[in-house]
This record gives C-alpha cells, sequence and structure tokens, in this order.
C-alpha cells in the first residue's frame, strides 16, 4: 500500500510561485514583442503598455490562480477542500481566480493611468514596452499565485472588500455621466459603456464571491459549534444560507442593471438589505456564545442601517446615492468585525486546548 504523499510546505508554494512568474513573463514577452513590434506605444490608451499589460494579467491571473488554487489542497491546512463535491470546488476556484485577476488588473490600471498623468505625452519602444508589460504580468501572477494558495476566511474578506473598493471607484471615474451621484449609485451601471460593463460585472463577481466566502466562513463557524463556543448547532448552517443569499441578491444587482428591469433591480438590492438586516437582529439568537461586546456592535449597525434609512426618508438629509454608501460601509464593516472576531475565537479555543494541564 502507498504511503501518503507528504503535506507541501509554504517554501514549495514559493518556489512555484517564482517559476510561475518566470514562466509568465517568457510568455508575455513573446506576446508583447509581436504586439508593439514597429509601434511607439503610449503609457495608456488604444494599444498601450497599460491596456495590453491589463488584459494579459486578467488572462493570465485566472490560469495562474485556478492552478495554484487547486495545487492548495495539498497544503498543511487547506486539504479539507479535497472533500468539496467537483461542483463546488468549480464554482470556488472561478471566483477566487476572477477576483484575484480582476482586482490585479484594477491596480494595474490605477498605476498606469497615474503614471500616464504623470509624464504626459511620453512614448515607449518596443524593448521598453514589452518588458515593462512582462514585469508586470509576471509581478501580478506571482500575487496571485502566493495569494491563493494560502487563502483563509480572513483574507476573503480583505479581498472582498478591495475588490468591491477598488471596482466601484473605477467606474466612478470613469463615468460619462459626471453628475451620477445626483441620482444613485445604480445609475453607475446604465451608461452602456465600458464604465458601465465594469461596475456590473464588478457587482456580479463580488456576488458569486459572497457564496464561495460563504463555504469558508461555514466551516468556520462549524468548528466553533463542534468545541461548544457556539450554542445552537444550526448556527453555522444558517449564516451561510444567509451570505449565499446576500450574494445571490447582489450577483443579480449587477446582472439586472436598472436601466435593463427597475423591479428585478430593486428587489435584488432590497433583499441583499433585508437579509443582512435579518441576520443582524437575529444574532444574539443564531450566534448565541459569542462575546456579549459583539452583539452591541451588531445592534449599533443596525440601528445606523435603519437611522440611515429615516435620514434619506423621509427627513430627506442626504440623497440615495449617500445612503448607499452608508449601507456599503456598515455592511463590509459588520462583515470585517465578525470575522475577526471568528477567527480570533477560532485561536483561542485551539490556544486553551494545547495549555498543559498543571
Amino acid at each position: 500500500m502507498n504511503a501518503p504523499r507528504p503535506a507541501r510546505t509554504l517554501l514549495d508554494v514559493e518556489q512555484e510561485a517564482f517559476a510561475v512568474a518566470i514562466a509568465v513573463a517568457a510568455v508575455t514577452a513573446v506576446v508583447g514583442g509581436l504586439l508593439f513590434a514597429g509601434t511607439y506605444p503610449p503609457i495608456w490608451g488604444g494599444i498601450s503598455l497599460g491596456v495590453a499589460s491589463a488584459g494579459a494579467i486578467v488572462v493570465a491571473g485566472i490560469i495562474v490562480a485556478y492552478v495554484g488554487y487547486w495545487r492548495s489542497r495539498s497544503i498543511e491546512g487547506q486539504q479539507w477542500r479535497l472533500e468539496l463535491r467537483s461542483w463546488k470546488f468549480i464554482v470556488d476556484a472561478t471566483t477566487v481566480a476572477l477576483v484575484h485577476a480582476v482586482l490585479a488588473s484594477l491596480a494595474a490600471i490605477a498605476v498606469f493611468l497615474l503614471l500616464q498623468r504623470s509624464f504626459q505625452g511620453v512614448v515607449l519602444d518596443v524593448f521598453v514596452s514589452t518588458g515593462a508589460m512582462a514585469l508586470v504580468t509576471a509581478l501580478a501572477a506571482y500575487w496571485i499565485y502566493l495569494s491563493v494558495s494560502s487563502i483563509t476566511t480572513p483574507k476573503m474578506s480583505s479581498l472582498l472588500v478591495l475588490f468591491m473598493t477598488f471596482g466601484t471607484i473605477t467606474a466612478m471615474a470613469t463615468a460619462s455621466d459626471p453628475k451620477w451621484w445626483e441620482y444613485h449609485f445604480s445609475q453607475l451601471g446604465t451608461f452602456g459603456d465600458r464604465s458601465s460593463s465594469l461596475f456590473n460585472i464588478t457587482l456580479i463577481i463580488a456576488g458569486f464571491f459572497v457564496t464561495t466566502f460563504a463555504l469558508y466562513l461555514q466551516r468556520d463557524l462549524q468548528v466553533l459549534v463542534d468545541r461548544g463556543v457556539l450554542v445552537k448547532p444550526r448556527a453555522a448552517r444558517i449564516v451561510a444560507i444567509v451570505f449565499v443569499v446576500m450574494g445571490v441578491m447582489l450577483a443579480f444587482v449587477g446582472i439586472f442593471p436598472v436601466s435593463f428591469s427597475i423591479l428585478l433591480h430593486n428587489t435584488a438590492a432590497i433583499g441583499m438589505a433585508l437579509a443582512f438586516l435579518a441576520l443582524l437582529i437575529a444574532s444574539p439568537w443564531v450566534l448565541k456564545g459569542l462575546p456579549w461586546q459583539f452583539f452591541l456592535v451588531s445592534g449599533g449597525f443596525a440601528v445606523a442601517l435603519v437611522g440611515g434609512a429615516l435620514l434619506f426618508y423621509p427627513v430627506q438629509y442626504f440623497n440615495l446615492t449617500a445612503y448607499e454608501l452608508v449601507a456599503f460601509a456598515i455592511i463590509f464593516a459588520w462583515i470585517a468585525i465578525f470575522i475577526r472576531y471568528i477567527n480570533a475565537l477560532t485561536e483561542n479555543t485551539v490556544d486553551a486546548r494545547e495549555e498543559p494541564a498543571e
């Protein structure tokens, strides 16, 4: 009988990431050399270094993320993913890959836009353009491979916030109507241009990412249930279901922009808000066993969410866009605090069990 293969170490992952970065740089250099041959591309705009690099990062990033995420199943602490059903793993890997690839691409776009504004009118030759494109894409591939190989629930929540923030701000900055904020956030997805497409795609990917996040969250909560920290046996499943509902509703907000169907769009947006509010209100019962300070914070967020709605209507202190910003900040701030509590409790219970008896 064959002995089980030893778990891969972080050093193995680091070496693989470096090898992947070199391979990506080599392939990108060939593509860039063919693309920029006989031209003097600018830093940004049209067939430029920035646009080509952003596209290369998306393509290479998705491939690298898939490979890294698949191989990470043999890393110590990540083997639980080997027990996932095939369809769950595919959905999980796809959303993680898309978030990493798009996030890296958005970061590159921001850098190249800044460089374009800093060096207006500069053009590059084929050697500089090709080298820079290969370097940027390789660095992105290196980061993506390392990141997907050590995915944890806290990291998932951080990536979710970063992805939503980068995607939304980019859509806001590139919106064809500078007065979009006079209406509501959903106005960003109605222009029918690249900015609108980016906004809607950000919401769709983020929605699927929240459903994937629910898988990790359920696993962490189930650990606390098994250790007796959480009182309710079904707490992990209930919270995971609520997060799946929120993720699906968020994806539907992007799938059905206001210009397509006001009814479907508003139903999805309201459904997501109601699911989150229900979780806040029910948290003292569902998550019984967590510290009382957490429930005090949750109650404060619930009051802030309702108070913001009242300030929007009937008080009309601020418009719908301002309230949507407040709601966005409340939801993701609560998720971040929730994850930190869960992570701290998980580590504390492990430490308590490992303390030697006197």
